[in-house]
């Protein structure tokens, strides 16, 4: 009998954290497919239309094939090795421009960010750069670089700079001047002022300015690959296009898309790695 008033103990004190966990659980999953639902829905549709679209005669087949014909023509081209040889080249070219770009960019523009009087001596130099396109000197890169991968890389570096520069000069003007007041209340000395508060302050906005370079890499360097190049995502579109390959072409424009999407996604899992620290949204 006190065996069975044991248990039966047990079995009344046990269940309110299970069942805090199972309603916490039951809470979690509705509003995890609400957002997935949510930001898929307008994609879903897209692709829907751009299936339908041809097949219904609204648009000619000729120049807009349906999805199903591009993702056969993007299998094809991935199994036949084409596609991967030239997302290579492009992921190479891409990668090693913002990489030089981050390099360059977020440790100058935190030197001209702290420093009014540089600042002060590079704002028309600045100012001159950042309103002269990167495309409208692609001529130049290639007369003084050539066409091999040497302007390729200068060129997606040269557009990939600005954004990182400016927002990182951007950032350091804008911190919080109570964070400053506050830290120049304990004594802080400058370099422990700029590593401790400028710094991390900086971030968000230094990778907003890093996420802008992402894109404008990719995009930059498939119009660059359109001017001489054998390799690349831009110039298997530029030939697709020449041939009248017309699936192939957007194949090559859907691997463009996703690696973009790719691309913007990891750094903004490198960006909540490094701003952990800061507090999120209040929750009701």
């Amino acid at each position: 009998m006190s065996t069975e008033l044991g248990v039966r103990s047990a079995v009344v004190v046990a269940p309110p954290a299970v069942d805090r966990k199972v309603r916490q659980r039951r809470s979690w999953l509705p509003a995890l497919l609400r957002t997935v639902v949510g930001r898929s829905a307008a994609i879903v549709v897209l692709l829907a239309v751009w299936e339908a679209a041809p097949r219904l005669g609204l648009v000619d087949r000729t120049f807009l094939p349906p999805l199903s014909e591009v993702l056969r023509a993007w299998w094809g081209l991935l199994d036949g090795g084409r596609l991967g040889e030239n997302a290579r080249a492009s992921l190479v070219r891409s990668f090693s421009g913002f990489g030089l770009a981050v390099g360059i960019g977020v440790p100058l523009g935190l030197l001209i960010g702290w420093y009014r009087p540089l600042a002060e001596l590079l704002s028309p130099l600045l100012e001159l750069f950042r309103n002269t396109a990167a495309l409208a000197l692609l001529p130049v890169f290639v007369l003084v670089l050539g066409i091999g991968e040497t302007s390729k890389i200068a060129i997606v570096l040269y557009a990939c700079l600005w954004p990182i520069l400016l927002n990182t000069i951007s950032a350091v003007r804008t911190v919080d001047p109570t964070l400053l007041r506050l830290a120049r209340s304990l004594d802080l000395s400058p370099l422990r002022l700029f590593q401790k508060v400028i710094l991390p302050a900086s971030v968000p906005v230094v990778f907003t300015g890093i996420r802008l370079a992402g894109a404008v890499s990719i995009l930059v360097l498939v119009a660059a690959e359109m001017v001489g190049a054998k390799a690349g995502l831009g110039y298997l579109i530029n030939a697709s296009q020449y041939n009248f390959a017309i699936p192939q072409m957007y194949a090559g424009i859907l691997t463009i898309s996703v690696i973009g999407v790719a691309f913007n996604q990891l750094l903004l899992a490198i960006e909540r790695r490094l701003t952990a620290w800061r507090p999120g949204p209040p929750t009701s």
